[in-house]
């Protein structure tokens, strides 16, 4: 497994992101992940942990990131997605579950900083319960609906071993939606 942080661990550390570059972490990738155990972490430890997720799925421009897209063996995402108002909230979900997925099956375009420069478009539910726990280890229930619902089943998708690649109805090099293309450009830029 690559190293996990650029550089000696500290709190200010943005950790690298596994990507299927190589076959090691291609697999690892592919595996699922293990129960988020609170007893082997103290808050502080956690704090640290959704702080750095948190730098590097802003750095990266993201809006989700699995802790096993860092090389974390654990079942906890994030995620922080725009809304209609102009703001974002900020999800941490530990141990998550899909508990129900209805509506319509929408077709939207994906991409991952696992799967840097490729893209898809991926057929997932429009609305969702999501279930797991919350940083303090109490448990919570979401509903989503259109896009946060998507990144809920993706970030899911991934604690189970499953790239949006190997669900993607095809995968090209350019992104098609404005969305993506203006996460392009911004990475371009940076």
């Amino acid at each position: 497994m690559n190293e996990s942080t650029k550089s000696n661990g500290t709190e200010e550390d943005i950790p690298a992101i596994v990507t299927v570059g190589a076959k090691e972490d291609e697999k690892f990738l592919h595996r699922k992940t293990v129960p988020f155990d609170f007893s082997k972490y103290t808050r502080m430890e956690i704090t640290r942990l959704l702080n750095r997720m948190r730098r590097t799925m802003k750095e990266a421009s993201g809006i989700g990131l699995s802790a096993n897209q860092i090389g974390l063996d654990v079942q906890m995402f994030i995620a922080q997605v725009p809304d209609s108002q102009g703001g974002a909230k900020f999800y941490a979900v530990f141990n998550p579950k899909i508990e129900k997925a209805s509506g319509e099956k929408l077709l939207l375009e994906e991409g991952c900083l696992s799967v840097p420069g490729k893209y898809g478009k991926v057929e997932r539910q429009e609305r969702v319960v999501l279930s797991g726990l919350d940083r303090n280890g109490k448990p919570l229930k979401i509903k989503a609906w259109g896009l946060l619902a998507h990144v809920f089943q993706h970030e899911t998708d991934h604690l189970n071993g499953i790239l949006f690649i190997d669900k993607a109805k095809e995968v090209y090099d350019t992104p098609q939606s404005e969305r993506l293309q203006e996460r392009e450009e911004k990475m371009a830029h940076s």
